[in-house]
């Protein structure tokens, strides 16, 4: 007798889980020649908000590790995409139908995207910090921090690197993410998931929602609990909206004008987008009457 394959149903990532979505909906997968690849969850509205308490409950802990810390997770995280690098790009092959090669080089940009990111935790405080210029007896300077719930949608231009340009930029700044992935390639993106949950990222500090991004979005863009939102894989038709959304609650929004090319060199522009700057003054050269405290 024959034997079945075991078919695969890809679910939500969600606090460091792998639910199934609140709704029970799923939706099929096909491939470039319309086989079925497999099953994958279509998230609704509560598993969006499901997903921003769970960035918000890991936020603590990721914000509070120390910028080495996060740099060495996030290399732990590239050593394991390259352990999966055959899946992955077997994976890539079948939703985009592109040669074995050209897959093989995505997952290796993905993860030299990784380590380009995990290279960046330990330096942001010198890049984007530093001592100012006063006039008057004080000493003021300058730290960036974390903006905290980023939601992101995914672009759909390819399957993974640019969900990783997304999502590393966003976690090196020691922020959290809730990540809508593209609707055609769910497999690649919960592939993803998986190894950061085999990697040393906390639970919550990124969590995958898959579906339908047009249906997810407007809840997360008007949702008070997130602070900032990537608009780069939202169709330009549909931005306005969102930003109209986010800006009820003062979101910081990321919404490139033109389609990104993710293969090359990486800027600073994503990096920059979800900071805050922190600027302190203290009292120097005389003892204040607060006894020297900060301003």
């Amino acid at each position: 007798m024959a034997r079945l394959t075991v078919a695969k149903t890809y679910k939500l990532y969600l606090g460091g889980a792998f639910p199934r979505s609140e709704s029970g909906r799923t939706y099929q997968v096909h491939d470039t020649k319309g086989s079925l690849m497999a099953n994958a969850a279509l998230a609704s509205r509560k598993d969006a908000r499901n997903a921003v308490v769970a960035a918000r409950s890991g936020l603590a802990k990721w914000a509070g590790a120390t910028p080495y810390n996060r740099g060495q997770v996030l290399y732990r995280v590239a050593e394991m995409l390259e352990a999966r690098r055959a899946e992955l790009a077997d994976l890539i092959v079948q939703s985009r139908g592109v040669k074995p090669a050209e897959a093989r080089a995505e997952v290796d940009a993905a993860v030299d995207r990784v380590v380009h990111y995990a290279g960046w935790t330990d330096k942001l405080s010198a890049v984007f910090g530093g001592a100012n210029a006063v006039s008057g007896p004080y000493f003021s300077y300058s730290a960036p921090e974390p903006t905290g719930v980023v939601a992101v949608a995914a672009s759909s231009a390819s399957p993974l690197l640019p969900l990783v340009s997304a999502v590393l930029p966003v976690l090196a700044g020691g922020n959290t993410a809730v990540v809508v992935a593209s609707q055609a390639d769910p497999t690649v993106a919960v592939t993803f998931a998986e190894v950061l949950a085999t990697s040393d990222v906390p639970a919550g500090v990124v969590n995958l929602l898959t579906g339908d991004q047009a249906e997810i979005m407007p809840w997360l863009a008007s949702h008070g609990d997130v602070n900032g939102l990537d608009l780069t894989g939202v169709p330009a038709d549909q931005r306005v909206a969102l930003e109209r959304a986010a800006a009820d609650t003062v979101k910081r929004v990321h919404s490139p004008r033109r389609e990104p090319d993710f293969t090359a060199v990486p800027g600073t522009a994503r990096l920059r987008a979800f900071l805050e700057t922190k600027t302190v003054w203290h009292p120097v050269g005389a003892v204040s009457l607060a006894g020297g405290s900060a301003y």
